[in-house]
């Protein structure tokens, strides 16, 4: 098992798992950091391999509630490679023409090509979280979207792609410190949305719109990993070490020169 993947058959109690826990690198901001930039040469050098293999492919999803940490893990993990060989897609509020088909209709085209990594920042999950938060699909339509996004996960796996699933977890206390932060930063404000106060008033149903997805779509072939995020250092040290992992895992190989080249003089 990966570090911080969910124990399967278990009930999920966020209220449980501490946002601020940082054990799993001794606590260390310093040794994190390091390891970070070591970890970030190494995932440089295994998307260019994995470009290059063209066999494998990489679907890393990011969810979160508000001011969860999406985007700084994006931009902090991913510094430094190639932007060719890896796409960011975000998923917002259905469209009219989205809305009118199946609700995993409109991510199937955007899941990575062999070569390529793909990172969800928010995902096909938010239509299960949201409803279950708001009250807006009964019981039994999300336990038919669970499954739906179980095979749909599992339908990629066996054609190649690995799935690395990220919650990243932080605290009520966090999450209103950096909405503050976004209201009192002029860098900040572009953050701020209409959405962000409704949400944080109904931080208890979506906190068991989170447990509820978590326990219904941890699979075998598509586990989910609960990322302490409090401290950023150590949530950007997670993922990335969890990243390098994946790579790792699919035992990727340097193309070999075609035949007709192996004896070619170059004039």
């Amino acid at each position: 098992m990966r570090p911080f993947e969910l124990p399967r058959g278990r009930r999920v109690r966020l209220d449980r798992l501490d946002p601020d826990d940082t054990a799993a690198i001794g606590g260390s901001r310093r040794r994190a950091h390091a390891e970070s930039e070591r970890l970030t040469h190494r995932l440089e050098h295994l998307q260019e391999l994995l470009y290059a293999d063209h066999r494998r492919a990489l679907l890393l999803v990011l969810e979160a509630i508000d001011a969860g940490g999406k985007d700084g893990t994006i931009r902090h993990v991913f510094e430094g490679v190639n932007p060719q060989g890896v796409r960011v897609v975000h998923f917002r509020v259905p469209t009219a023409e989205e809305a009118a088909h199946d609700f995993l209709w409109r991510v199937h085209p955007h899941t990575p090509a062999r070569g390529e990594i793909a990172i969800f920042n928010r995902s096909h999950y938010e239509d299960v979280i949201v409803p279950r938060a708001e009250g807006t699909l009964p019981r039994r339509a999300l336990r038919h979207r669970y499954r739906a996004i179980n095979e749909f996960e599992r339908a990629l796996v066996l054609e190649g792609t690995t799935v690395l699933k990220c919650f990243l977890h932080i605290g009520q206390a966090e999450q209103k410190r950096r909405l503050l932060e976004r209201l009192r930063d002029p860098t900040k404000h572009w953050k701020f949305t209409a959405a962000d106060l409704p949400t944080r008033r109904r931080w208890p149903e979506y906190q068991r719109a989170y447990e509820a997805m978590l326990e219904r779509t941890h699979t075998r072939w598509a586990p989910w990993h609960v990322i302490p995020a409090n401290a950023k250092w150590f949530r950007d040290w997670a993922v990335s070490g969890l990243l390098v992992g994946a790579l790792e895992a699919m035992d990727l190989a340097w193309p070999p020169l075609a035949k007709e080249w192996r004896s070619v003089t170059i004039p």
